[in-house]
């Protein structure tokens, strides 16, 4: 097994649980956060109450907000900040010491305004391309508390895939590799818009009918999507479609689930947001997603509803509606 120095930077749920993954595996870690003072909470108390709470860090794991420190010796380097963070975060760390180290992009979004993956981000920032992204069904509680897990690392560059592979693969965690690194990243961020329209079919009391026809009709436009923006079709079918779209869409930990369950309940998204601490990425990707689907002339009707329902206030049950009352088609 690898014992290689990792930096995680990113002291959200998957950041801890990704740290704490690889500290049991047996490598050395070091876990940074942008907020000093949230960070030396953590230190003193060992748990990650805001975002991962009922988990000890272990101590052999380095928590800082020094990101020299962080990245002394370090081989690889797992990015795992909210993608409408990403690009500020990045800017103020340019310099730190990037170069040469194995890049890993745990981001599941699109950022906001650009319509860019976080791995497009990544490059345009630090300079460095050809980087890997993780994804795949993987709720970070279940990793924390390791629960057999599966993920794929996708890269162009074969090398880079194989080491990350090594990286991060254990006898819980079991990662695959795959040559199709845009499809691995628009998996990841695209099934949180499905995942929201499933919490809204458990709010509104629906049945499973109604959540296997979106599961199966959510997937096709996944696809139509990921095709158009040049990822292959067959990748969706694998661990970082149709594997995280089932997973987000049913785990009571699916933070894009619940907001939409909420909705259909009746409470508003600036409500929820207030109470929230965690950044649910499917909200930002739903109007990115809108957005640039029209300028495609891409037909995306599930990520069209729920751009409707969370930015326009459209009642959730018309929102229904307009789905079921679309123009008979062949499937």
């Amino acid at each position: 097994m690898s014992k290689t120095k990792v930096t995680i930077l990113g002291d959200g749920g998957w950041g801890t649980a990704l740290a704490m993954l690889l500290c049991g595996k047996g490598s050395s870690v070091s876990l940074w956060g942008a907020f000093p003072d949230y960070i030396e909470v953590l230190k003193k108390s060992r748990e990650n109450t805001k975002f991962l709470p009922g988990f000890t860090i272990p101590d052999k794991v380095l928590i800082t907000s020094d990101i020299k420190e962080a990245l002394e010796d370090s081989e690889a380097i797992i990015i795992a900040i909210p993608s409408k963070f990403l690009r500020s975060t990045l800017r103020g760390l340019r310099g730190a010491g990037f170069t040469g180290k194995t890049i890993i992009s745990a981001v599941k979004g699109i950022e906001p305004g650009t319509f860019k993956p976080a791995s497009d981000i990544i490059e345009e920032v630090l300079g460095l391309k050809e980087n890997v992204v993780l994804s795949g069904p993987t709720i970070a509680r279940e990793v924390a508390e390791g629960l057999p897990t599966s993920a794929v690392v996708g890269s162009t560059d074969e090398a880079k895939a194989i080491k990350a592979q090594e990286i991060l693969h254990t006898e819980r965690f079991r990662v695959y590799t795959c040559a199709d690194a845009i499809g691995v990243e628009l998996g990841g961020a695209l099934k949180n818009i499905i995942a929201i329209a499933a919490g809204a079919c458990d709010g509104l009391g629906f049945g499973t009918n109604a959540k296997s026809a979106l599961f199966t009709r959510g997937l096709v436009e996944m696809k139509r999507i990921g095709v158009a923006l040049g990822a292959k079709e067959e990748t969706f079918n694998g661990l970082s479609g149709i594997g995280d779209l089932m997973t987000t869409c049913t785990s009571p930990y699916s933070r894009n689930r619940c907001i939409g369950e909420e909705i259909a309940k009746g409470k508003s998204l600036k409500d929820i947001l207030k109470n929230m601490e965690m950044v649910a990425e499917g909200i930002e990707t739903s109007r990115s997603i809108y957005e640039e689907s029209r300028k495609m002339s891409l037909t995306a009707p599930i990520a069209e509803e729920v751009y409707r329902v969370l930015f326009e206030g459209k009642d959730p049950l018309l929102a229904v509606a307009s789905l079921m009352t679309r123009t008979k088609k062949a499937e």
